[in-house]
């Protein structure tokens, strides 16, 4: 269905974002680092995905942001937000 597909699309985005911004932050992010890359990560998926990427961003930060400092994989951040299905 329509739905399953666009979560698969989400998903992908969410994985590839996270892949993105988790090398961006580097490998001890703080909360500063996290925001910039964030912003960066975005940027680079150009401009229809990096709009979708920026709100998923804004609404995620704090999970997104605990995550890469916990070193989890992106999949498992994206799975973790409820983007993608484990």
């Amino acid at each position: 269905d329509g739905m399953a597909q666009g979560r698969g699309i989400k998903c992908s985005l969410c994985t590839k974002a996270l892949k993105k911004i988790q090398v961006l932050a580097g490998d001890n992010p703080d909360k500063a680092v996290v925001a910039a890359a964030l912003q960066k990560g975005c940027r680079v998926l150009g401009r229809a995905m990096g709009r979708l990427c920026q709100r998923l961003v804004k609404k995620y930060q704090d999970q997104i942001t605990d995550g890469l400092q916990n070193g989890d994989m992106p999949r498992d951040i994206c799975t973790a937000i409820g983007i993608c299905r484990s």
